[in-house]
């Protein structure tokens, strides 16, 4: 007997991931590289403040780029689900609850972003503080935030590395992603342990560990718009799995 409720190809859930992830990105280099990294002047409470100050609206853009990557993020996470359930359904649910956690904590920390806009406000309750207060607590918040990012990249680290596994096992996608992704969640937990633990090496350690984060990320992104899932061997393991499991019945 057929089953009447067909489940879409998975092609479709490929292709779904791809653009999910290709958004991913964009917004993440925008928010980070092509706003905040103009904007903050490392060192400098008093520069920063102003620049914030100045350009408000941009800031907020780059905290709306941010939000539009964490919602992809869990769009990303059923996806991998979807497609990873095959190869073992408690890994990838276990990938799904750190995509999650990893989601929540960053967009939670989005509030440390928000509060150099009512520090340097015109609020008449403000004005019990000197304004070069005011700029550092403006500047320790966006610090915050880059502590609060690095924490939401230690469980991306571990979801990283459960999917790479899951790769290696699928065999309906290439087992070169699932190295570059294990590398890449190895290199994400490195640069989180090392921004708590040793704060005066991570700067240099992150400078290391971007190139093949970014290869990985980018890689997975393109294969999954363009290639999309080996319809063969997924077919194979799917045909696996129902005879197992008539097999258990």
């Amino acid at each position: 007997m057929t089953n009447s409720k067909a489940e879409p190809s998975p092609q479709f859930y490929a292709r779904m991931g791809g653009l999910a992830y290709l958004i991913i990105i964009i917004c993440g280099a925008f928010g980070e590289l092509f706003i905040r990294n103009k904007i903050i002047v490392s060192g400098d409470a008093m520069a920063t403040a102003h620049n914030i100050a100045s350009l408000q609206l941009l800031w907020r853009i780059g905290i709306a780029s941010d939000l539009i990557m964490h919602v992809c993020d869990l769009i990303l996470a059923m996806v991998y689900y979807l497609l990873f359930r095959r190869v073992n359904k408690n890994l990838a649910m276990l990938s799904v609850l750190f995509g999650l956690i990893q989601t929540a904590v960053l967009v939670a920390n989005k509030l440390n972003l928000m509060m150099p806009l009512f520090f340097l406000g015109n609020e008449d309750y403000l004005k019990v503080f000197d304004p070069h207060q005011l700029q550092v607590l403006a500047y320790v918040a966006v610090k915050a935030h880059g502590y609060g990012f690095g924490i939401g990249l230690i469980f991306f680290g571990f979801e990283c590395i459960i999917d790479g596994y899951l790769i290696l096992r699928s065999g309906f996608l290439p087992k070169f992603l699932g190295m570059l992704l294990l590398i890449a969640g190895l290199c994400y937990l490195t640069n989180s342990f090392a921004l708590i633990l040793f704060p005066a090496f991570s700067d240099f350690i992150f400078q290391i560990i971007l190139t093949p984060t970014f290869i990985a990320e980018l890689s997975m992104c393109l294969w999954l718009l363009i290639k999309g899932v080996d319809i063969t061997k997924w077919n194979r393991l799917l045909n696996n799995n129902v005879q197992n499991n008539n097999f258990q019945e």
